[in-house]
């Protein structure tokens, strides 16, 4: 019975949580940067509140049983919400971290979409083990949880080499959200490992889970609470690997020229470019006997770049 109450108060505390962080991210309008997490947090106060109500009040009303499923459905289907809302929340913190290097950041952003479609896909393949006891729903939502904490804590992992590099402190929110994820992530790869080899201790890791995510919601009000320190001008040696990395990543990224083969009409030019060769043209000397060359003439391929292509 103290476990039941321990957990009654923990979900009350962190429905109150959500929602102070939720205010204060909304108050200090860093809505734009950290929408997801903001959708997070709603979709966990809504959850609990659901589940609270359904635990409490559904069993009187249509039964024990009948009140079982419908937590287990509410359940999973808001736990697999959370896991794709938590990918988004990875992807918006790689974005903001690699803001001021914009080639890393469109490689970066470009290779975690794949990973994320990869990680998804493994996930939905692995529900179709034969050796599983779950639902095929039940399954896929576990690995895709599974696969979406690992991810998260390459991103930490990330963060932590290259807070320095790109301008940022243990103060900043970036850092603060990054962390706060990747304890989650950590605490749901040891629990659904725990539970694999203890069920009969599913209660107590219960409380455990609720006091580490309340102190995660507790971490990420500070950090939301609190002013950002400013992100510092980033200066890196020529011998950095970031901004080779960097150049690499914008020439791959750049636009490619374009060359005219053949005659070309001269509809498919702009006036003021045939205005500009008309008066080159004039100011070639031509041949002996020969006439003036006129502006549709063009008797060899013409190259054009990206900022002049029609």
């Amino acid at each position: 019975m103290l476990s039941v109450s321990i957990l009654g108060a923990l979900s009350y505390l962190e429905v109150a949580l959500c929602v102070i962080a939720l205010v204060l991210i909304v108050a200090r309008k860093q809505w734009k940067d950290y929408s997801w997490l903001g959708i997070f947090l709603a979709v966990r106060a809504g959850s609990d509140l659901l589940l609270t109500g359904i635990h409490k009040f559904l069993p009187h009303v249509v039964g024990r049983l009948v009140a079982y499923n419908y937590y287990a459905c509410t359940y999973w289907t808001t736990a697999a919400v959370e896991s794709v809302v938590m990918l988004m929340i990875v992807y918006g913190v790689f974005r903001l971290a690699m803001a001021p290097l914009k080639g890393l950041q469109t490689l970066g952003m470009l290779v975690f979409k794949w990973a994320a479609g990869i990680s998804v896909a493994v996930a939905l393949g692995n529900a179709f083990t034969p050796n599983s006891t779950d639902s095929f729903a039940i399954t896929a939502i576990s690995q895709l949880q599974r696969t979406q904490s690992i991810l998260t804590l390459c991103l930490l992992l990330f963060v932590c080499f290259a807070i320095r590099p790109m301008g940022l402190s243990y103060g900043s929110r970036i850092f603060g959200v990054g962390l706060g994820l990747g304890m989650m992530s950590t605490n749901d790869l040891v629990q659904s490992a725990w539970l694999a080899f203890h069920p009969s201790m599913a209660t107590a890791y219960s409380v455990i889970n609720g006091i580490v995510v309340c102190a995660i919601l507790a971490m990420w009000t500070t950090y939301f609470a609190l002013p950002e320190p400013r992100r510092r001008m980033i200066v890196l040696p020529t011998t950095s690997p970031f901004l080779r990395w960097n150049q690499i990543s914008q020439a791959l990224g750049d636009e490619p020229g374009f060359v005219a083969v053949g005659g070309i009409p001269p509809e498919v030019f702009a006036p003021a470019e045939l205005e500009v060769m008309r008066r080159a043209s004039a100011k070639m000397p031509a041949p002996a006997g020969a006439p003036a060359p006129k502006v549709t003439d063009f008797p060899t391929p013409i190259r054009r770049t990206a900022s002049t292509a029609i």
